[in-house]
């Protein structure tokens, strides 16, 4: 299957991705235990610069601020009702930085895991969980994510769910 990701690959061999998310937006003002997905709308500001820099820096490929953007994590912080939103949102941001690069860059949708634990030995369902990771897929892809990218989900039965959520929604991924 092709996508912007495959035909950059293709097209380069090697593509160049940013790092440290996280660490980043830490040095940026945001709080221990802050939801830093709120961030795409109460500091699109820092947002846009966060994704600006990755650019500057030369990555060819860029990942959204949405790693915690599904319903069991910002429940955490009464925001379960807003996945669609913020998933949106982030890619919206980053879509905007990456049209106005003078080159290919290509937005990365960030998913990371639920927080939950699957069935049989957690509380998570199959389900629920595709639900979860299909709104987060949905609201990336209206924004203008040429991808997903799915990172730290350790769980097979998890990562089948984020699969199956993400094709719902047609959003390639890896």
């Amino acid at each position: 299957m092709s996508n912007a990701f495959t035909d950059l690959l293709a097209e380069k061999g090697t593509l160049l991705a940013d790092g440290a998310t996280g660490t980043n937006l830490f040095n940026m003002g945001l709080m221990s235990g802050d939801a830093p997905e709120m961030w795409n709308t109460d500091e699109p500001k820092k947002i846009i610069k966060l994704y600006r820099f990755a650019v500057d820096s030369g990555s060819d490929l860029f990942l959204t601020n949405s790693f915690g953007a599904n319903a069991s994590r910002l429940k955490l912080h009464g925001a379960e009702k807003r996945v669609h939103e913020l998933s949106r949102v982030s890619a919206e941001l980053a879509r905007e930085v990456a049209d106005t690069a003078e080159r290919k860059v290509i937005v990365a949708g960030s998913v990371g895991p639920t927080g939950e634990i699957m069935e049989p030995v957690g509380t998570l369902t199959h389900s629920l969980a595709v639900e979860m990771f299909h709104e987060t897929a949905d609201g990336l892809k209206a924004g203008g994510a040429d991808i997903g990218w799915l990172e730290t989900i350790s769980a097979p039965e998890e990562y089948r769910a984020a699969a199956e959520g993400f094709a719902l929604a047609g959003l390639p991924w890896c």
